[in-house]
């Protein structure tokens, strides 16, 4: 009995000192978003942390995990730069189970679910060839940068998290007639100064948090390992030229072409933009070796652009435009017939060559400005309207700005 009572000792003592440093690290996190130590007893959010202990036996938490691995060191690096406590990481789990393709019915996308709007006001580009709101590492500078502002707004960084999501008019008006900024009186249910999604929300982004620090949940399961991934599972940012083929990036550097396009949700073909300075993609850092050896932009040179079916046009005359034979564009397309849709969205692949380059920069072309007309045109030009119309196939002298029209001196 004495020798099964020693044996049992340094047992108790493991069990109390593991107890102890989780319990710690709890505390840690909680005061990295500025919460009261005591809220580490609110009902609600251990409810949340049993629920979401339930999932993993399904994998749902380690998987976000598990697929994440690649953008967390990045995510946090950049949370760090702009002095977002890296905690901040699970707000984006609660937001999009770090999927940087999720989008939802209110058009958010990304792994920080930015709105349309909100996007473009922190510097993210929408385009017809990009959308960077499911960029990992531009999107999330842009929510480290409006996560900065309203935590210099409210003081407090879980009113931040709050606020990115019901906004930062609301929290202030919760604020003003709940008459503190006290997270208990917040979420208070009965008075619901708060809507009761953004009063989950905060619970939520503290549960995920308390349990991917617990050491204990992790290595109680199969995934013991992501307390010990090294940082080089990280991200490495390469620029292409325009019109650059992440096929070609594929085989060169050797990186399977569905983990590249994981990579870069952000783009909504399998090429690059076509804009004049190139564009940044991402590859696995363990790659950037390979990338700076193997890669070289094709001979070929071709840049890709997206074509939008206007009425009247057909396959000849829009190949005709651009200087690419007809059946290049449907083999490119995959289309089985040649028939069109109005607004149909169309890849057309343009060499770079001589009559490539004509298209682009020919004084038999001009690129419509503010103020012109065709009337102003034609006297530029010395070319009657109706030429004009003529070689363009416009039906009225509707002209928009950005529009080329094809013009013969």
């Amino acid at each position: 009995m004495k020798r099964f009572f020693l044996l049992f000792i340094p047992i108790l003592l493991s069990a109390n000192l593991s107890y102890t440093l989780n319990y710690s690290k709890e505390m840690q996190l909680l005061d990295s978003f500025d919460v009261d130590e005591s809220f580490i007893y609110d009902p609600i959010l251990n409810d949340m942390k049993t629920s979401i202990k339930e999932k993993y036996k399904t994998r749902h938490f380690f998987k976000a995990m598990d697929d994440a691995y690649i953008f967390i060191p990045s995510i946090k690096n950049i949370l760090a730069q702009y002095g977002v406590p890296k905690e901040f990481l699970y707000l984006a789990m609660a937001e999009s189970n770090f999927q940087n393709s999720a989008y939802s019915k209110k058009r958010a996308a990304g792994l920080w679910q930015f709105m349309p709007k909100t996007a473009k006001l922190n510097g993210l580009k929408i385009d017809e060839y990009v959308d960077e709101r499911r960029d990992p590492v531009k999107s999330t500078k842009a929510a480290a940068k409006y996560l900065t502002f309203l935590h210099k707004e409210l003081g407090k960084w879980y009113l931040a998290a709050i606020a990115y999501n019901c906004g930062y008019g609301r929290v202030k008006r919760a604020i003003k007639r709940a008459k503190t900024d006290d997270l208990k009186v917040l979420l208070d249910p009965k008075k619901k100064y708060l809507p009761k999604e953004s009063r989950f929300y905060i619970r939520k982004i503290l549960a995920l948090a308390l349990l991917a620090n617990d050491e204990q949940f992790l290595l109680d399961s199969e995934y013991e390992y992501l307390l010990n991934r090294a940082n080089a599972y990280s991200l490495a940012t390469v620029k292409l030229p325009g019109g650059a083929s992440l096929v070609e990036l594929s085989k060169q550097v050797q990186i399977p072409l569905k983990e590249l396009k994981k990579l870069n949700r952000h783009l909504k073909y399998e090429f690059t933009p076509p804009y004049k300075n190139g564009y940044d993609v991402y590859i696995p850092y363990i790659k950037l070796a390979d990338f700076k050896q193997k890669y070289r932009p094709s001979s070929n040179q071709k840049t890709y652009l997206v074509h939008r079916v206007k009425r009247g046009e057909n396959l000849s005359i829009i190949g005709r435009r651009y200087g690419v034979p007809y059946k290049v564009i449907m083999d490119f397309n995959h289309l089985k017939t040649s028939r069109l849709r109005l607004k149909q969205k169309l890849v057309i692949p343009i060499d770079k060559t001589k009559k490539g380059r004509r298209f682009v920069d020919s004084k038999n072309y001009y690129l419509v400005k503010k103020g012109d007309t065709l009337e102003s045109i034609s006297r530029r030009y010395r070319v009657s309207v109706e030429n004009i119309k003529a070689q363009n196939h416009l039906h009225s002298s509707l002209i928009k700005v950005g529009e080329r029209l094809k013009i013969y001196e």
